[in-house]
């Protein structure tokens, strides 16, 4: 793997209440990015949480948090583990890779979605199930009905 630091900026952004809970996420969150193997924490600030705009019963927050990693590979790690809001590599300008690195960084990824893929799979599996035991209930048979009526209400009220 190149041994070539990597700096970059981390963005992570969270959105919950309480307010002081949100702060102590991100804490634990940063806390635990500079105890992974190959990442140093170089600075972070976590700012005050503030009432969300369009939600005034949420606040949103963010730390910006930048890392040095000890290679690029390391850095692609965070990315999947913490899944920051966004990420800005500082250094260096260019990332020298191998063809070897650059598969083990293509391998990573192709694990992880297909890791994704499947959880997504299973929960529309899931979810299939849950609507034909709905359907088969006496009380989700009584929802259906009820939505088909506010759908053809609703319809109504669209061509007036």
């Amino acid at each position: 793997m190149s041994e070539e630091k990597v700096n970059a900026v981390l963005i992570f952004e969270i959105v919950g209440r309480p307010p002081e809970h949100l702060v102590e996420t991100l804490k634990n969150i940063v806390e635990t990015v500079g105890k992974e193997k190959g990442v140093s924490i170089i600075s972070k600030n976590i700012n005050e949480p503030v009432l969300m705009k369009d939600n005034k019963e949420f606040y949103t927050t963010f730390a910006e948090v930048e890392v040095e990693t000890e290679n690029p590979f390391r850095l692609l790690i965070l990315m999947f583990k913490y899944m920051p809001a966004h990420i800005q590599v500082v250094s260096p300008e260019r990332i020298p890779l191998s063809n070897n690195e650059f598969s083990d960084i293509m391998n990573e990824l192709s694990m992880r979605l297909h890791a994704y893929d499947e959880i997504a799979r299973m929960m529309q599996i899931e979810n299939q199930n849950l609507v034909i035991k709905m359907k088969e209930s006496e009380e989700g048979k009584k929802f259906i009905e009820e939505v088909k009526e506010e759908n053809k209400e609703s319809k109504k009220k669209g061509r007036k």
